[in-house]
């Protein structure tokens, strides 16, 4: 493969770039499509935690991070939203064309983010000021949303004056970062938690701080994440100025018939697009920083966006790119959405990085690496052949019911926890967990000694303890030991029988080993019993 000369590059100054950023978007798109006043406040949660809020909901003390009910505590009016990110990409489509009608170019690094270099617009309209005021205007007016545009060297500085709303002088990007806290490096598309903790527990709190040490140093402490930070941290471009122009052949078609109209199909589609383009890119060595999706519809309407990524894409990054494009285009408002659905879409490499700069199994050879590659492409391929839902993960959430706490995911799909699997679940059973929980539980009968019923009084206890169990109305079997009762729920007022569960031993039938089941009860006259797991 012959790859065009790039000299001359080495020395080229990042490229100066106009960042809009739309302040708290996934609760902006929220109330939005609920139709929540914009004076009542936010919350988006993930895994029972907040990842956003609006500004109301901030004043009555809600952050970033905290967990559900202390937000709750603090604002009781929040409005409560789950986190979608197709929802954010779809209505951010809206923003993504108004900019384009005014600039070419424009990049969407994120739902809520959008960049687009700056020179050419800025002479057309007459300077960066003016170009600033013609798209607030534009936007304004088209989506009715409230933003904020920065103007700075490179990606990274633009990003940061977006959320000041400021100017950055050419060649004063290292100058306007290095003030700022060192936390401003672990941003939502680039995870570097770690290594900003790692960097404050050294000492080095602002970014001009961490610029100040010598490269090299860097590079033998912190390997090549760190040094990626620290070219940010100095005001140089995200990546290094030597990149390479992908080769022509590395763009992936794909025809479909029928045609695309619904974005769960898209999505599903997607993730084999995605493992194919991803693994031609590896085969040369590179991987790719900026994603073109392009498409066709069967009425020849061209569609067309580009995504930027401040780390090289993985296949579910790359799939997740084009679930929310999809979003976007199929779910528009309806003078907005294709009239027909999509018969071709392309997926361009529009840069492309050395493959040395991902770390990922890709990249590994040997051990369980390449054998959870090979796995997930087989999953892919079955996939195919009976849909998304042939192939399902286990996720352990929280909760109470042994059924409820592992919710099945279909692979490619994120496995986030809706609930943290830790707290403290009133009623939980104690470890160990039963090895099958059936998915319709088996009526049942628990006697005592005396051949009487076994139900569980208002104290929650046994009214006797178990002697003999019978499932579905078979023989009875001798229960050789016993654990429990534990309650369903601490609230002893709640109106009701009260329900417990039940851990019994029974004796082996025949020769056989004991066995141990998992016993549900509710009520104590005439106690109603099933059987919902069973022990290994």
């Amino acid at each position: 493969m012959t790859v065009p000369s790039q000299r001359g590059t080495e020395n080229r100054g990042p490229t100066r770039m106009l960042v809009l950023w739309c302040p708290d978007w996934p609760a902006v798109s929220a109330a939005a499509v609920h139709h929540v006043a914009a004076d009542r406040p936010v919350g988006v949660f993930s895994a029972n935690r907040v990842v956003a809020c609006n500004a109301v909901a901030r004043r009555g003390g809600v952050r970033r991070g905290m967990r559900r009910r202390d937000a709750q505590s603090n604002c009781p009016e929040l409005a409560v939203f789950a986190a979608d990110d197709g929802r954010d990409a779809r209505l951010f489509e809206d923003v993504a064309c108004a900019v384009e009608r005014l600039v070419v170019g424009v990049e969407v690094v994120r739902p809520g983010l959008v960049a687009v270099p700056v020179d050419g617009a800025a002479r057309y309209f007459g300077g960066e000021h003016a170009l600033v005021e013609r798209l607030l205007d534009e936007i304004a007016a088209a989506a009715g949303v409230e933003c904020q545009i920065g103007v700075a060297d490179g990606l990274f500085a633009a990003t940061l004056a977006a959320r000041l709303g400021t100017f950055v002088e050419p060649g004063r990007a290292a100058h306007f970062l290095a003030p700022l806290p060192v936390t401003e490096l672990d941003q939502a598309e680039a995870d570097r938690a770690e290594l900003v903790d790692l960097l404050r527990r050294l000492g080095l709190k602002t970014l001009g701080a961490f610029a100040a040490l010598p490269e090299r140093d860097v590079a033998n402490r912190f390997g090549v994440a760190g040094l990626l930070a620290h070219r940010l941290a100095r005001g140089h471009s995200e990546r290094p100025p030597l990149r390479r122009r992908p080769p022509p052949e590395l763009g992936l078609v794909e025809e479909f018939d029928p045609v695309v109209e619904r974005v769960d199909v898209a999505a599903f589609l997607a993730k084999g697009l995605a493992t194919r383009f991803c693994g031609a890119l590896a085969g040369h060595g590179l991987a790719c920083t900026r994603l073109g999706i392009y498409a066709v519809t069967a009425e020849g309407e061209h569609l067309g966006r580009v995504w930027r990524c401040a780390e090289p894409l993985t296949p579910d990054g790359v799939a997740d790119r084009v679930r929310w494009q999809f979003e976007g285009w199929l779910r528009a408002a309806p003078a907005q959405r294709p009239t027909s659905g999509v018969v071709r879409l392309r997926l361009e490499p529009e840069e492309v990085v050395e493959g040395r700069s991902l770390q990922l199994d890709l990249w590994r050879t040997g051990g369980s690496g390449d054998e959870d590659e090979r796995a997930a492409r087989a999953f892919v391929r079955v996939q195919g052949l009976l849909g998304p839902e042939g192939v399902l993960t286990p996720v352990l959430d929280g909760g109470r019911d042994p059924a409820g706490r592992v919710r099945l995911v279909p692979w490619g799909d994120p496995r986030e926890q809706t609930t943290p699997p830790d707290a403290t679940w009133p009623g939980r059973l104690p470890t160990p967990s039963p090895a099958t929980v059936l998915a319709r539980p088996v009526p049942a009968q628990v006697f005592d000694d005396d051949g009487r019923p076994v139900g569980v009084t208002g104290r929650d206890r046994l009214t006797a303890p178990p002697r003999r169990l019978s499932i579905a109305g078979g023989p009875g079997r001798e229960v050789v030991a016993w654990a429990g009762p534990w309650p369903l729920s601490g609230d002893r007022r709640r109106p009701g029988p009260r329900r417990a569960r039940l851990q019994l031993v029974l004796a082996g039938e025949g020769d056989g080993p004991p066995e141990a089941v998992l016993v549900h009860c509710a009520g104590t006259e005439n106690p109603l019993w099933t059987v919902e797991g069973v022990y290994d």
